[in-house]
This record gives C-alpha cells, sequence and structure tokens, in this order.
C-alpha cells in the first residue's frame, strides 16, 4: 500500500494523525460515493491495528480521568452485588435453574430434587475461562433428563461449540458439534439426537474477528456418541442461501416442526414431519410436509392436540392471535381462531401448561398482562397478579401441572411466581424475590407520558426519577430508544440507570418508538424500509418534549442505543446535533450501503432495504450515518460529546462500522476549531455484540458510559439528590 492519505482527529486541541490507502469510489447506480475508510473494513491491517491502537490510549486515558468514575464504578460493584435468578424449570423429576450470586462473571447452572431440597451446581461457565470471556450460549436438556448439549461461545462471538454430558452423574461426552451459530438445539423426546443448524466450512477465520458473509445454513440431527462428520443433512435450501431454518419438536414428540426464516420480518414458511412414519428413523433429508410455503405470515408452534396445531400468528392480525390448523384437513379456508386479536393490546407470547390451559401474555401500552385460558376453548379462565412492568421469564410444560413466572421494572429487580394448578385453590405465590441493598423503590417515581411525534403520532415514554422532582429545566436526561426488528422495549432493571437517577440527579428517559413491536406488526412497519425516519423522528421529538415540558434543556440531554439503537442515535446526531448534549452509541449499524456485505449484515435487509435496490438506495443514502457528516473543512455549530463502543469480536455489528464512522466524525468535525467536547471511541476485546458479556466486563462499561456523560455534561457525584 504505497498510495498514502492521511486523517487527522483532533481531541480537545491536540491533533492526533493516522495513514491509510486512498480512498475507494463505489458506483450506486449511477451515484458516485467516496468511501474514504474502506481501509478500516479489514479488521487484521496493520492500518485498522494501528488505528484502533492509538483511538484506544486516547480513549481510555479520557474515561479513566473522569472525575466521577472511581465513585460510579465503585458504587456500582456494590450495588450489583445482589443475587440473581431465572425461574426454575423442571426436566424428569427434578428442577434446574440459573443463579448468579451477584459478582460472578457467569450465570451458574443449579439443580435439586425438589423445590424445597438443597441445590447443587449442575453446569459453571465460571470454571472455562479465567476472564468470564466464555459463556453458556444456549443450554438443551433431553425430556426425560438424560443429557445435556450445551453451547459455549468465547469473547461474546455468535459462533457456537456444541458438546454434551450425561445428566445423572455429569460426565462428558465425546461429542462435539462446531460451526454452529444461529441454531436451533431440539432433541427428539427418545433422547437418541439433536437437531441443529451449522453453516459449511469456510476460509479464513471462524472466531468472531471475521467480516464474511453467514450463507448457507443447513440443519443436520446428530445422534448421541457419534462423530459430527456422521451427522444426517435432513434440510437445505441450495436456492435460497439467505434461509435460516429451525426445529421445534412437538409436545406429544411426534412432530418435527420446521421453521423458515429469510431476514428478520416477522414471518415464515411452516414445515413438518411425522417422525412416527419413519419405520427406519432419521436417515436423510426427511420428508418435510409444507403447511405454509410463502412468507404472508408468522406462525411459532404453541401445542398440539393429535392432528390440531396451535399456532401463535399475525395472519390477518397486526396485533397476533392464536390459530388452530389441523394437519390432516390443511385447507386454509378451515383454519379457526382459538383467541382473537385485540382491539390495542398485543398477544406477545403464549405457553401451554397442565395439558389443558394456555398462558397468554399481552402487552398494554407496552405494560405486561398475564392471564390463564382454556386450550380447548380459547375461554379466559382468570388474570394472574402483576404489578405494572414486564414479565421477564415464563417456565412451564404442557405435561405439567405447575408453572413460575418472573416479574420486573425500572425498580423492582425480581419477583418469581409459582403456581401449581393441581393445587385446591391455585394462587400465585411468591417464590423468590430479590432486592438490592442501597436501593429504596420508594426513593423513584416512574411514569408513563405520550408525545406527539413529527406527523402527531402519540408515542409512549417512560421517565424515572427522583420523587418530588420540579420541573425547572436544570435535570439531566438519559434518553434510551432502539425501534427496530418488531422489539418491544419494555420497563427493566439496570443498576447504571438507578445510580445515574440517584447519585448524578438524572432522569432515566425511555422512549418506544415506532419500529418496534409495542403495538404491533403495523407499529413496526411504521419504522421500516421507507419509514425508518419516522424512529428518528420519533426519538428527536421526545428530546423535545422533555425541553418543551422543562424536565431539561438540550445541552443537559445524554442519547444512547445499541445495534440498531446504535444507527438511532447517530442519526439524530447527523440530523440533529443541536439537540443534545452527549451521545453514546454501542455497537451500531454505521454503514448503510454495505451492512448487507458483513456477517448476517443480509438478514437486516427486512427491516432497512438495500443499497443494491435503486429505490432503496435513495432511503438509505439519506439517512446512513456514516454518509451525512459534514465534509471538512467544518464550520458549522460545534457538535456534542460523542463515545462510540464496539469491540473486536463482534461478528453481529462488525466493529468497522463504528470505526468507519468514527474516523469520518473526527475528520469533518473534529477538525473543526469551534469543536471542544470529545469525539471518542472505546473498542472493547475479547468481547462481542453483548450476550455473553461477562459481569466484569459489564460493570466497567456502564461505569466509562455513566462517567462520560457526567464528565461532558458536566455533572456531578451527590451522595442523595
Amino acid at each position: 500500500m504505497s498510495r498514502k492519505s492521511s486523517l487527522t482527529a483532533r481531541y480537545g486541541g491536540q491533533d492526533v494523525h493516522f495513514l491509510f490507502p486512498l480512498p475507494q469510489v463505489d458506483d450506486y447506480h449511477g451515484t458516485k460515493i467516496c468511501d474514504p475508510y474502506n481501509w478500516l473494513e479489514d479488521p487484521d491491517s496493520a492500518e485498522t491495528v494501528a488505528f484502533v491502537e492509538a483511538q484506544n490510549n486516547l480513549t481510555m486515558k479520557y474515561l479513566e480521568e473522569c472525575s466521577v468514575r472511581p465513585q460510579f464504578h465503585q458504587r456500582l460493584t456494590e450495588l450489583y452485588d445482589y443475587p440473581k435468578y431465572s425461574c426454575p424449570y423442571k426436566r424428569g423429576q427434578r428442577y434446574f435453574y440459573f443463579h448468579n450470586q451477584g459478582l460472578q462473571n457467569q450465570d451458574v447452572l443449579y439443580v435439586q430434587d425438589s423445590l424445597d431440597a438443597p441445590a447443587t451446581v449442575f453446569f459453571d461457565p465460571n470454571k472455562l475461562s479465567d476472564d468470564g470471556t466464555v459463556a453458556l450460549k444456549m443450554g438443551r436438556l433431553s425430556e426425560e433428563c438424560e443429557y445435556f448439549a450445551y453451547g459455549l461461545s468465547s469473547s461474546g462471538s455468535d459462533w457456537v461449540t456444541v458438546r454434551f454430558m450425561k445428566a445423572d452423574d455429569l460426565t462428558p461426552l465425546s461429542d462435539v458439534l462446531e460451526r454452529v451459530k444461529f441454531s436451533c438445539l431440539a432433541w427428539t423426546h427418545d433422547a437418541k439426537g439433536v437437531f441443529y443448524n451449522c453453516y459449511p466450512r469456510q476460509e479464513g477465520k471462524t472466531d468472531g474477528t471475521e467480516t464474511t458473509s453467514n450463507l448457507n445454513q443447513k440443519l443436520y440431527f446428530h445422534v448421541i456418541g457419534t462423530e459430527q462428520s456422521q451427522d444426517v443433512l435432513v434440510a437445505e435450501f441450495p436456492e435460497h442461501p439467505k434461509w435460516h431454518s429451525s426445529v421445534t419438536i412437538s409436545d406429544d414428540g411426534r412432530y418435527a416442526v420446521l421453521s423458515i426464516t429469510e431476514g428478520c420480518e416477522p414471518v415464515n414458511q411452516l414445515w413438518y414431519c411425522d417422525l412416527q412414519q419413519l419405520p427406519d428413523g432419521i436417515k436423510g433429508l426427511l420428508p418435510w410436509v409444507k403447511l405454509v410455503d410463502n412468507f404472508d405470515a408468522q406462525f411459532s408452534y404453541v401445542t398440539n392436540e393429535g392432528s390440531v396445531f396451535t399456532f401463535h400468528s399475525n395472519l390477518d392480525a397486526p396485533r397476533y392471535r392464536l390459530i388452530n390448523i389441523d394437519i390432516q384437513k390443511p385447507d386454509r379456508q378451515l383454519w379457526t381462531t382459538l383467541i382473537p386479536q385485540h382491539d390495542k393490546d398485543v398477544l406477545s407470547f403464549v405457553s401451554c401448561v397442565n395439558q389443558r390451559h394456555l398462558l397468554v401474555n399481552f402487552v398494554h401500552d407496552v405494560k405486561d398482562v398475564l392471564q390463564l385460558y382454556e386450550l380447548s376453548s380459547g375461554r379466559l379462565v382468570r388474570d394472574l397478579p402483576l404489578d405494572v412492568g414486564t414479565v421477564s421469564g415464563v417456565s412451564c410444560k404442557k405435561k405439567h401441572s405447575e408453572f413460575f413466572y418472573k416479574f420486573t421494572s425500572f425498580t423492582t429487580p425480581g419477583i418469581i411466581y409459582h403456581c401449581d394448578l393441581n393445587d385446591q385453590n391455585p394462587e400465585p405465590k411468591v417464590f423468590r424475590e430479590v432486592e438490592v441493598k442501597g436501593i429504596r423503590q420508594d426513593d423513584y417515581q416512574t411514569r408513563q407520558v405520550f408525545y406527539p411525534s413529527k406527523d402527531g403520532t402519540k408515542i409512549p415514554m417512560f421517565l424515572v426519577h427522583a420523587k418530588g422532582l420540579k420541573n425547572d429545566g436544570t435535570h439531566p436526561v438519559f434518553l434510551y430508544g432502539y425501534g427496530g426488528f418488531e422489539a418491544s422495549i419494555q420497563p427493566r432493571y439496570n443498576v447504571a440507570y438507578l445510580l445515574f437517577v440517584r447519585h448524578l440527579g438524572g432522569i432515566l428517559a425511555v422512549a418506544n418508538i415506532r419500529g418496534g413491536g409495542e403495538y404491533g406488526l403495523t407499529w413496526h412497519k411504521g419504522g421500516t424500509l421507507g419509514n425508518k425516519q419516522n424512529c428518528f423522528d420519533d426519538f428527536q421529538c421526545a428530546a423535545e418534549y422533555l425541553i418543551q415540558e422543562k424536565f431539561t434543556s438540550a445541552d443537559r440531554i445524554a442519547i444512547n442505543g445499541a445495534s440498531n439503537g446504535g444507527l438511532l442515535v447517530a442519526a439524530c446526531l447527523n440530523q440533529r446535533p443541536d439537540l443534545f448534549g452527549c451521545v453514546v452509541a454501542e455497537v451500531g449499524v454505521m454503514d448503510m450501503l454495505k451492512f448487507h456485505k458483513f456477517t448476517i449484515g443480509h438478514a437486516w435487509t427486512t427491516d432497512y432495504g438495500c443499497s443494491d435496490n435503486p429505490e432503496q438506495f435513495k432511503w438509505l443514502i439519506k439517512y446512513s450515518p456514516l454518509h451525512n457528516l459534514p465534509q471538512p473543512p467544518y464550520s458549522g455549530p460545534p457538535y456534542p460529546a460523542v463515545l462510540l463502543l464496539t469491540a473486536d469480536h463482534d461478528d453481529r455489528v462488525v466493529p468497522l462500522h463504528t470505526l468507519k464512522y468514527c474516523a469520518a466524525l473526527q475528520h469533518g468535525v473534529g477538525g473543526s476549531a469551534a469543536q471542544r467536547q470529545p469525539l471518542m471511541v472505546r473498542v472493547d476485546t475479547r468481547s462481542g455484540h453483548g450476550e455473553g458479556k461477562s459481569t466484569a466486563k459489564a460493570i466497567l462499561e456502564d461505569a466509562h458510559i455513566f462517567s462520560f456523560i457526567a464528565e461532558t455534561l458536566g455533572l456531578s457525584w451527590k451522595e442523595t439528590c
């Protein structure tokens, strides 16, 4: 690389110089787009390595010197040290649950013979690495608890290695499955083997630091006690390299139900195979029956009574409903509705319990409602007790009479309820409740407001702040948003958020903007494809509302989002730099013209569109964060403080997005004499997109984020507020 150009990044008057290859120019349907930082797409090049090292040296020095960092890190560590539990679930005659004593890097799986019996460690991922960077990504016990299949990921990568052990005496088996990613893990009821997905071998690395596309996923069946090379290919789609599949074994163990997706849109094909009709067992490609062979709607298996299957579906129901399909009479005209869609509430998930009941969760204005229904008639039996917040976990099986559910909110870390429908008076009872010493719920107030967006649409937003707050326009705000992939951002417990409220005098604001699933499919589609600008308008209007109602002022607002939310806050920064005082974008999708070329990015075109399409290119170029930054020399108003975060093993949203955006931001805005606030990037090592991150890394990251916000907004630490 003999031809070089240069980049100058400015940090509070200090210039830092980088040399890099000359820019590339791409042609999009006749439009020439310069890509001066395409060299950062190679994570292993000497130029990229030098760029990351220089950036991290500057950023980490700044973050470590932030005035509130020692107090925030210490207090966050103290308050993070509380016991965390999942709902117990039953396999065979034993109960299993995850538990973290407080500061363990990874949650530990425990087992007990009964709910009153002492618990012992069943599987401890903390023993697999000294720094907690090996995580249990997936784990499945066979139906009668003969075997445990578990998938491990390293350094936050989506790649998984699946291993097996006997569940009774914890004896490890020699079986190993490699090249597993975005996979199901479904045991046959006879425990002879599991269905799983993997990708073909590819050239180069597959450790989570590569950028190559994930294509041609296949479905296999692995027989316990055999080599992976002997696994049976049961489904492949050579004419559709972007298809993904997932198998669910029916409650009666008879059917393999296959869901096929292409991208992230909530639609799928639905195939099934009657395993009882395989006299020689699973020996090759299965004789799949195509119940649904198009991508018109989503169908998720709930349960079946013989040949009558119950599905959770958005077919002709944007807020979802339950439908029954008799696979012996598959004509669509014979499909029936078991529970109809509600007028406003979204039917979000359903589980079968006690042979004849359904646990049904509705989302009402972003808050959960949990109810019990009859499976046979769809009749409502009763409401289940639930405060204002979120059902963050449910555990039950059709053949068991008992169920567990976990409730959480902005100020409630977790209450687990238990109910046995065989009891004479089956009332849910508190099974386990967690309290965090040093945090009192009474100190905080949570409220929900509705504000108008640019087009008049009412957008819900949660506010959490100290009681007795006065609207005097002075309070710092941490404004969070996501707005994509039909994900509903509901109340959840986060110690760092509460510390921001209590010790930095702040307000937590969570805006439920379009693109999510808070009000079903219509709400989702209102923020996708050609409507994506609605997400940015909704979020900017949230900030304007908070200013108008005298909660805060523009220079006191910090905005935050991750992944699709990182795209959100970066786009809003570009469009309205005057509206915010600080921007924190985590693992964001920043290059909207090329995202589909890397790892699993092609799956997101259902939300975003694709620059290969001329019309969709016009949408994307208007808001792509990388392509809408000022070009030097920049003489406009200064930008707010910016902290970008990414990680070297993020193979979901690869680091090049953040690195390219950082380079363009520093070169275009950082060179301005008026720019005083820092424009920085933090590149974590041995970390990925977020899942499986060790507790120590999570605490340090939050401490850095909120210390940066405090430093750049001029906030001081308060012991009480």
